[in-house]
């Protein structure tokens, strides 16, 4: 079952479940989903990933600024549609699985000093694409070079 079916058996169930909040975030999803597959790359599991990933940290980010403005009515409603649609997504690594990859990913590339961050980052956020945010990638690789 591809992500496109699954999210539109999981909007049917909660239709049939009447959870009108799961089903707002869902509806979310699949627009996404629907303007990746007229999109002239397509839809992939890879582009479906990075999709729901910009949707979770939008939530996120909106969550934020009405904590700020003393909103909690629309941080609870935005925390909720981001916690649906992280259901998508794969498990994300904790620091410290992201911390032993990119021990390895700095021994691969040979990496000495800070001033090899770049390419010890242009590897990792290609190993870690979809598992980690590159945020706290990019903080944990400037921790390991201290």
């Amino acid at each position: 079952m591809n992500i496109e079916e699954k999210i539109n058996a999981d909007i049917k169930s909660a239709m049939l479940a009447k959870e009108a909040k799961k089903l707002e975030a869902l509806r979310a999803i699949k627009s996404v989903v629907l303007l990746l597959k007229t999109s002239p790359e397509g839809l992939t599991e890879e582009s479906a990933i990075k999709a729901i990933q910009k949707e979770v940290k939008k939530r996120k980010e909106s969550a934020d600024i009405y904590t700020s403005q003393n909103r909690p009515d629309l941080v609870e409603a935005e925390i909720f549609q981001a916690e649906v649609m992280e259901a998508y997504l794969p498990k994300q690594l904790s620091e410290d699985e992201v911390k032993a990859e990119l021990q390895k990913i700095i021994e691969q590339v040979g990496a000495k000093s800070a001033a090899d961050m770049g390419k010890v980052m242009g590897a990792a956020s290609k190993a870690l694409a979809g598992k980690a945010d590159n945020k706290m990638v990019s903080v944990l690789v400037k921790q390991l070079f201290g």
